[in-house]
């Protein structure tokens, strides 16, 4: 009885999720379990609650996440743990969610690179292209819900379709048997018959189809969303297009053709070195089925002989993940250069000895201020690999040591009190919410400053001097609704008659509660503003009350 409660609460009142680490067969001391679960989640709730005044200041370094890695508890729990906190409903606890966020994040990081070294290392027949490209989109999005064996399921209901399709033109084709995927169809016109039954499936009943208009969204890289949205870019739907071939017996071959990737199909004999000897598939072109010549048009120009032959899993994943570190260079709206870290970091993974990778992680993350040790043993590293780049490597150990030294300098939080007289021209408080009178963006107020503090060349830049008051009045440190963080000044700001939620990553990092006309400072920012939250108060009162009148 006792332990058939403990199970009902695991499984159907506190923590539903956790039913699919259970089997009927197991033997399970419930009891234990539960006692296990809370524990977990009391110290996933500890390790939260400290990282906000750990690390307010600075990113979360390297070491940050040392006491996590050696938790004394089963990590499902923990991260279940962070998954309720996750989804605390209304918009309390933002502070609490931020952090949970960046832990479940490293986390489920650190096991997916676990996975993708363990693929490396199987034998290539053994490294199915689908289950590489589904590590490669978990690395990216580790907060979704993605899984091979969900998108297994998704290609075989596809798969499931097109065999339909086969058995209307012919009932007695071999790809219809029970195990039909296990062994190859030899006859090319039986093969023929798959490939048009895919791409009648795929592209007429179910309109896949290659993204043209927005080729750069980093979605179409992403197999699950590949999936979800029918569309892709030519690699992604060719991992697609391929996986489902092998399923009906046809053996299709990735080729890295040069800015379009297409699968190929021997028409003569198997291995043959002929590249005149096999069909090209152009699958971001609805399937189309192209001449050597043909591709060669594809592309605008010649290309040698190399460039038609089949490659490797592992070959396939570096264009995959080349193709998201082109992404993560253009993206200009993410200060964080979250895609470009994520893309090195899976680069990096396959290629651990590439100079020219560590130097952009490096030059990346000295440039983010962020994780200078981490910075430091990169260089060590890149330096015992080529020691012809100790100029660039000995310039950024330099200015990578002065940040470490100062940062020992720094004393602790400036407090900055409204009751100062250089603080008494500065109108506005932390909290509130804003809206730019020039670029009519939203935005929060995260800090203030009573003077612009940008140097000289920022100022120029920004041609501060044309405004009226120029750099000597108040300017606001702003999380602004697009995701970027600015630096406004006084006289471009104006009070939000509708605020609304900012939609920004680090909003949590500073604020704790939005309450549906302002936001409330966390502890670390309160003690740096101690008087904003009662002005901020008053000002949301004042404005808000007399509008409603």
């Amino acid at each position: 009885c006792c332990c058939f409660f403990f199970q009902t609460v695991i499984s159907c009142l506190l923590w539903p999720s956790l039913l699919k680490y259970y089997s009927h067969s197991d033997s399970v001391s419930w009891l234990e379990e539960y006692k296990a679960r809370h524990n977990a989640g009391l110290e996933a709730q500890r390790i939260v609650a400290s990282f906000s005044k750990r690390f307010f200041s600075e990113h979360v370094p390297c070491d940050g996440f040392s006491d996590i890695e050696t938790l004394g508890c089963p990590s499902h729990f923990f991260e279940d743990e962070l998954m309720c906190i996750l989804n605390m409903e209304g918009r309390k606890g933002l502070t609490w969610k931020y952090y949970a966020k960046k832990i479940l994040y490293f986390l489920r990081q650190q096991n997916i690179l676990k996975n993708l070294k363990e693929y490396l290392q199987r034998p290539t027949e053994r490294q199915s292209f689908l289950e590489g490209a589904v590590l490669i989109d978990q690395y990216c999005n580790p907060l979704s819900d993605i899984c091979l064996k969900s998108v297994q399921a998704q290609v075989d209901d596809i798969t499931d379709k097109v065999r339909k399709v086969l058995r209307t033109k012919n009932p007695r084709h071999p790809s219809l048997a029970s195990k039909a995927g296990e062994v190859l169809i030899p006859e090319v016109e039986l093969q023929r018959q798959v490939l048009d039954a895919m791409n009648c499936v795929l592209y007429e009943q179910l309109k896949y189809k290659g993204n043209e208009l927005d080729y750069y969204n980093s979605l179409n890289s992403y197999i699950h969303q590949v999936l979800i949205r029918r569309t892709g870019i030519p690699i992604s739907l060719s991992v697609l297009y391929l996986t489902i071939a092998r399923q009906l017996g046809v053996k299709l071959e990735p080729v890295n053709f040069p800015s379009h990737f297409l699968l190929r199909w021997c028409q003569g004999k198997e291995g043959s070195t002929d590249i005149f000897d096999y069909t090209y598939i152009d699958a971001f072109g609805k399937g189309k089925q192209l001449t050597v010549k043909e591709c060669e048009y594809l592309i605008g120009h010649h290309v040698t002989e190399e460039f038609y032959g089949v490659v490797t899993s592992k070959e396939v994943l570096q264009r995959m993940v080349g193709n998201l570190l082109n992404l993560g260079k253009r993206e200009s709206t993410d200060q964080s250069y979250q895609l470009l870290r994520d893309s090195l970091d899976l680069y990096l993974a396959m290629y651990p000895d590439n100079v020219q990778h560590l130097m952009l992680q490096a030059r990346l993350y000295f440039h983010l201020g962020i994780w200078p040790e981490k910075v430091l043993d990169i260089l060590q590293h890149i330096q015992a690999l080529d020691p012809s780049q100790h100029g660039a490597v000995g310039y950024l150990v330099q200015h990578t040591l002065e940040h470490i030294e100062r940062r020992k300098e720094e004393l602790g939080p400036e407090v900055k009190h409204r009751s100062d007289e250089k603080h008494k021209e500065v109108c506005f408080s932390i909290g509130l919410i804003m809206k730019h009178k020039r670029y009519g963006y939203n935005c929060v107020i995260y800090g203030w400053d009573p003077a612009c503090m940008m140097g000289h060349e920022w100022i120029r830049n920004m041609n501060v001097h044309s405004l009226p008051h120029g750099p000597h009045q108040p300017f606001y440190n702003v999380l602004v609704e697009d995701g970027s963080c600015r630096y406004a000044a006084q006289e471009n700001l104006e009070y939000n008659s509708e605020p609304r939620e900012i939609p920004h990553p680090d909003i949590g990092r500073y604020f704790s509660e939005f309450t549906g006309l302002h936001y409330l400072a966390n502890t670390e920012l309160e003690i740096r503003y101690p008087e904003d939250l009662e002005l901020t108060r008053a000002t949301v009162q004042k404005i808000y009350s007399s509008g409603k009148e």
